[in-house]
């Protein structure tokens, strides 16, 4: 990813492509005023942006980001939930999902390997039926409605595996962002990685 944002040499200040500073606690972009032409000015990417979001700037995003997909998902499904997970957590975004199988256990799982924190909302009253590497287990009792209470609790949400109809609907009925990752891409980058391709075919007991 190539570099769009910028870092002054202290990491307290973020600015954009245009010069503008993003205020971490209003979560706005403002004009920079007038900076030292001393200060070196570090650039980064969007990830890295996010990550000193979350890690550095004293203002992290405490909303958690969404993440849904089928139960009965393929290989390349699996390993891009993985994948996202991981980046997630590396991030220091939580992560909030159903909380089953397929996708969801595959995210979560990611977000584990990495040290993050993931919720899920599960349909059921009993929390045990949560997957193994959910970090906070909530039973609902309320059935597949909590799927809306996942859209409205996320900043925003990424679909793995979901229908653009179905997407869009998510788009609409919430109002936040919905992503829908390029599995032909992500799948494939991620299945390029022999520890993905095993953890993924593992879930759908192929091994």
């Amino acid at each position: 990813m190539s570099g769009t944002f910028r870092l002054n040499g202290a990491r307290d200040t973020l600015l954009d492509s245009t010069g503008r500073r993003f205020d971490p606690a209003t979560r706005r972009w403002e004009s920079a005023g007038t900076m030292s032409r001393n200060d070196a000015l570090e650039e980064v990417d969007a990830i890295a942006a996010v990550t000193w979001l979350q890690r550095e700037s004293g203002h992290p995003l405490r909303v958690p980001i969404g993440v849904i997909g089928p139960r009965q998902a393929t290989d390349a499904q699996l390993a891009a939930a993985l994948a996202v997970g991981e980046l997630l957590g590396d991030c220091r975004l939580t992560v909030i999902c159903g909380g089953r199988q397929g996708v969801m256990q595959a995210v979560c799982e990611g977000v584990a390997r990495v040290g993050g924190w993931s919720i899920g909302l599960l349909p059921e009253t009993n929390p045990a039926a949560a997957n193994p590497f959910v970090s906070v287990a909530i039973a609902t009792g309320i059935g597949e409605a909590r799927n809306a209470l996942i859209a409205r609790a996320s900043f925003c949400l990424i679909a793995i595996g979901v229908s653009r109809l179905r997407s869009a609907a998510l788009r609409r009925w919430n109002e936040l962002p919905v992503e829908r990752p390029k599995q032909h891409c992500a799948g494939k980058r991620a299945c390029q990685n022999p520890k993905l391709v095993r953890s993924a075919r593992k879930q759908r007991g192929q091994e």
